[in-house]
């Protein structure tokens, strides 16, 4: 398997550990082809953002335990499909996103632009 990269060209660093982030359960937003919602924003969320994820239909802060999913609170770090981050920057509540963590498939669905307006790590 080949290196993944991120949306600036470099080395995918991890998203988040505590809890445990990625579609793969890596802790990293790597993608792959059964990865159907493109887990590949790195977001550092937000209570304003979780209300519109489950506004939408997604809800991420209600515990699953049957799936071993604790739910996220303001704070986490989190791959956030990026059809899912793209939909709230246009509605105007994007949580903020670690770009170094983001990998660079997002792109498919989210313009680079709006991800660095709401980058936490550009130098």
């Amino acid at each position: 398997m080949s290196e993944s990269i991120n949306v600036l060209g470099e080395k995918l660093e991890t998203c988040g550990k505590d809890p445990i982030t990625g579609f793969y359960r890596d802790g990293c937003c790597n993608v792959g082809p059964d990865d159907f919602g493109l887990h590949a924003v790195c977001a550092v969320v937000t209570d304003e953002f979780l209300e519109f994820s489950k506004a939408r239909g997604n809800d991420l802060s209600t515990p699953r335990p049957e799936f071993g999913f604790e739910g996220l609170k303001a704070g986490d770090s989190w791959c956030l499909c990026a059809a899912r981050w793209q939909e709230a920057f246009d509605a105007g509540c994007a949580p903020r996103v670690r770009l170094r963590a983001t990998h660079q498939a997002a792109l498919e669905k989210c313009a680079l632009d709006d991800l660095k307006t709401q980058g936490t790590d550009l130098s």
